[in-house]
């Protein structure tokens, strides 16, 4: 399955789409005449003055848990359905709107960020090679959405072919495509289509000849979580899915969940389509893959994120038969040409080791060694019929090898210096396509060529909309409260001075076992060309240490993530990067627990905060339709250990009333699948409430988005503005 990476979830500052409940949406930038603050503004920067926010009653409800009673007075905005709470929501964008739309020096911003959201992704993204035909994603501003294209012969981008362009279905712009998937052929495509960010779309099949759409629609039903699955069979004449139960289906309670597989065979009724795979856990997230022959479609099942997983595989003639259980610790299978099947498994081998056995009648436990543990982490395989190519992370940045089909180590694949490696598309004779970026260098396409084992670019990327020629990548480590060390990458101007004077945004994630890797955004070159810096955190709670590094910062551990969170920071006043009153955090759509964690753990070392997402009432959380999906990372209430833990570090529970809290802006959206709303409101209601500072703490909540991948390209900027206005204001930096 190959999921889209749509420009707003590359530009890290392209957030989530705001559209004001009771209001007109926001057309453009507006500017108000008046000197800037300048860089030595006092903690109170100029500018106008911020409305009170409206009122909130306090309607408290008690709980209690392990025999303590619990607090909430704000429970009755978790219900986003209620007028009075649209009428709060709608409210608050009001006065967020209307506090942003004119700070000094919005307009400049506007000017600048524009031209990098809109050229800071990739012109080809999300590559399939099949039947000889090269399928990509093609983003082409000023559309709103990228399309699908086909490009024969490959290296020939002025050879695109448009097969499917959300654009022309919805010129709103809130169509996108989720994810694809080409027959093993080439002459067919599935793509999953959804609109307002939704969770959740339908399957559409398109010839790829003629462009036609051939077959029925397949919906996959409301889901916990976007781009589900898809695999052909051999044919090309019908294709398993992942769905989730229809209305009628089973208990009420159960719909967003029990997710199972389906065959579905062209130009038969939907309804007909029988389980493949039927008994699956609850929390079931499924992702499909078929072998480049078809032969081999193998399924991977995660039971919650980043819970136990169970693989599955089937084979041409026959049917699916599950391969590795949760004990097996087996992470990802691929089935190779030589109808072997490929096995990452962390068996002891906490970084990864890469087994072998047969596809056909696969035995995991009489699987054989090709790859064994080394230093770095293990991501991926991609097997050939000489070699065998695997993608591992060293702490974060990306390291690509090859082996021959014995396992005897062949050589390293160039790539650019601490950079990512994100997708990796096999052609012919073992060349190899892949994608690779770093903080100075944008993503774009690279040929492997095996022959002689050197890498050229191709003339399928994006032209570079900012030169970070002027800057430099440092990797540092931080010393945890533990002893623990953790990796810190610093991008900066070569002449910055080391005075602690410099603006700094401080980013992390830490969970989920997601790896942190450079990724290059060309809307940081406005953070430096105003002496700003930037640091990214490689946290235990992610993947780049393996699976030791991952449960160190999961569950009871959690309290870790933070820690090192805060480490980082030290290390940043101890370089003399930056100090208290010159450092913002941002955080990536996947941590805003980490921001609110930050909020209210350590609220003096931070000058301001922006939280994307919304998962800040721990107690609360797997109550929300997503929530059960998070217990595996974070932990239950119902577990009394867990419970303490939960409620020990819960950001909206550690709120204190009259404590100074930091300039903060939440932003959230009503269709996210992954951080229900309502965190956000009752976190932004209880800070206002309690904090005793003057520091703008403002809601931007987005009335028809998600978490941002999808989301318009015009919203995409505007977000990506307010972010850095808020930035730009609170630090009181003067746009030159």
């Amino acid at each position: 399955m190959t999921l889209v990476r749509s420009f707003a979830a590359l530009a890290p500052l392209a957030l989530l789409l705001l559209a004001c409940p009771g209001t007109s949406p926001v057309t453009g930038p507006k500017d108000k005449a008046g000197p800037s603050p300048s860089a030595s503004a006092s903690a109170e920067a100029p500018g106008p003055e911020l409305d009170a926010p409206p009122p909130t009653p306090k309607k408290a409800v008690f709980k209690e848990y392990h025999g303590e009673s619990v607090a909430d007075d704000y429970q009755w905005l978790e219900d986003g359905t209620s007028s009075d709470v649209k009428s709060w929501v709608g409210d608050h964008n009001r006065r967020t709107r209307a506090f942003l739309d004119i700070l000094p020096g919005r307009q400049a911003l506007y000017t600048s960020v524009r031209k990098f959201v809109e050229y800071g992704t990739p012109a080809f993204y999300a590559f399939q090679h099949k039947g000889g035909v090269l399928f990509s994603m093609r983003w082409r501003p000023p559309k709103q959405q990228p399309f699908l294209v086909t490009l024969t012969p490959v290296d020939k981008p002025n050879a695109e072919k448009v097969l499917l362009d959300p654009n022309a279905i919805d010129p709103s712009g809130n169509t996108s495509i989720d994810y694809y998937v080409a027959s093993p052929d080439g002459g067919k495509v599935a793509v999953s289509l959804s609109k307002g960010d939704r969770a959740g779309g339908s399957i559409r099949v398109f010839d790829v000849g003629s462009g036609r759409e051939i077959a029925e629609v397949v919906p996959q039903g409301a889901g916990r979580y976007k781009g589900k699955s898809i695999a052909w069979n051999a044919g090309g004449t019908g294709f398993f899915y992942t769905r989730y139960p229809a209305e009628g289906e089973g208990k009420p309670e159960d719909r967003g969940f029990f997710q199972k597989v389906y065959f579905h065979k062209l130009h038969t009724p939907v309804k007909d389509d029988a389980p493949a795979i039927d008994k699956l856990p609850r929390l079931a997230q499924i992702d499909l893959e078929t072998s480049g022959d078809g032969k081999f479609v193998t399924a991977r099942v995660e039971s919650g994120y980043s819970g136990p997983k169970e693989h599955h595989v089937f084979r041409q003639g026959g049917g699916f038969s599950k391969v590795a259980d949760a004990a097996d610790e087996v992470e990802r299978t691929v089935a190779g040409p030589d109808g072997d099947l490929y096995i990452i498994s962390k068996k002891d081998a906490p970084r990864g080791k890469l087994l072998r056995t047969s596809a056909w009648k696969p035995q995991l436990a009489k699987a054989t060694v090709v790859v064994p543990e080394g230093e770095s982490v293990l991501l991926d395989v991609l097997p050939t019929l000489q070699r065998i190519y695997v993608r591992s992370s060293a702490g974060g940045p990306s390291e690509m090898r090859w082996f021959d089909i014995k396992g005897k180590p062949g050589g390293v694949v160039p790539t650019l210096p601490v950079s990512a490696v994100h997708e990796v598309v096999l052609l012919q004779e073992d060349d190899l396509y892949f994608e690779n970026e770093s903080f100075t260098e944008a993503s774009a396409w690279y040929r492997f060529r095996a022959s002689s084992g050197k890498v050229e670019k191709t003339a399928m990327a994006q032209p570079a909309t900012a030169d970070f020629g002027d800057a430099t990548v440092v990797r540092e480590t931080c010393t945890s409260k533990d002893g623990t060390k953790i990796p810190l990458s610093i991008l900066r101007r070569k002449d910055a001075k080391l005075d602690g004077q410099n603006p700094t945004i401080l980013t992390g994630q830490g969970g989920f076992g997601v790896v942190v890797s450079p990724d290059y955004d060309p809307t940081r070159r406005a953070w430096l060309d105003v002496g700003g810096i930037v640091a990214v955190a490689n946290l235990r709670g992610g993947g780049e240490g393996g699976d030791g590094w991952h449960k160190a910062g999961m569950l009871t551990q959690k309290q870790t993530v933070f820690d090192d969170f805060f480490a980082c920071a030290e290390r940043l006043f101890e370089l003399k990067v930056t100090k208290s009153d010159k450092l913002a955090l941002l955080g990536a759509p996947q941590s805003p627990l980490l921001m609110g964690a930050a909020l209210t753990q350590r609220p003096d070392m931070f000058r301001a905060i922006v939280a994307r997402g919304g998962i800040y009432d721990m107690l609360r959380l797997e109550g929300t339709p997503n929530g059960a999906y998070d217990v595996p990372e974070y932990g239950s209430i119902v577990d009394e250990k867990q419970f303490k833990a939960l409620y020990g570090y819960s950001p909206y529970h550690r709120v204190e009333d009259g404590k100074p809290y930091p300039a903060t802006l939440l932003l959230t959206g009503e269709n996210d699948p992954r951080g229900d709303p309502s965190h956000a409101r009752k976190m932004a209601a209880r800070l206002l409430a309690a904090t005793s500072a003057k520091a703008p703490i403002l809601l931007r909540s987005s009335g028809d988005t998600g978490r941002g991948v999808g989301t318009p390209l015009d919203h995409a900027v505007l977000e990506a503005v307010d972010v850095y206005t808020f930035l730009f204001h609170v630090l009181g930096i003067e746009k030159p």
